[in-house]
């Protein structure tokens, strides 16, 4: 099977399977344009602070508004904290007054979704395309142009102001 076949039925498969929420068109490509990192979790452990070992490594959640990250107004690029793959420039990010870094938008095939149930309700969690390390919860209730609200945890960030 050649490449663009196997593209086309991964397409076909994904359509069908997005109806019932298991994977997105979005989650194939992302899979198909982002190399990897597949790391022991001691190796992960051992670069990580605790608190973003806890987020990042064990689907954790910081507490609202302890992040600096929440005021950062300046040019630049959130990026993962754990592998540095670009995740929201700083045009995508507002104020949604929830107490985490908020953007309406997400770098195109740079995060993973799935639904998680850990509130009983089902929830729309992301993760980083490269290293898979948890980065939040997207939720439909954001601004426009998406009305999507990317809520993310700051300690699985970095900010990297624009070079001026």
């Amino acid at each position: 099977m050649k490449r663009r076949q196997f593209i086309q039925l991964a397409a076909s498969v994904c359509g069908l399977l997005a109806t019932s929420k298991f994977f997105t068109a979005r989650q194939i490509m992302a899979a198909e344009m982002i190399e990897k990192i597949n790391q022991p979790e001691t190796e992960w452990k051992k670069s990580l602070a605790p608190e973003q070992y806890a987020v990042l490594r064990q689907e954790g959640t910081e507490a609202p508004f302890s992040s600096p990250l929440n005021a950062e107004k300046h040019s630049g690029t959130f990026v993962c904290a754990a592998c540095g793959l670009p995740l929201f420039p700083s045009k995508f990010k507002y104020d949604s007054g929830t107490g985490w870094p908020s953007f309406y938008d997400v770098l195109p095939n740079h995060v993973v979704t799935k639904t998680d149930y850990k509130l009983v309700l089902p929830r729309t969690e992301y993760h980083c395309a490269r290293c898979g390390g948890h980065q939040g919860h997207v939720f439909k209730d954001g601004p426009a142009p998406t009305g999507l609200r990317y809520c993310n945890n700051g300690v699985a960030l970095k900010f990297v102001p624009d070079r001026s």
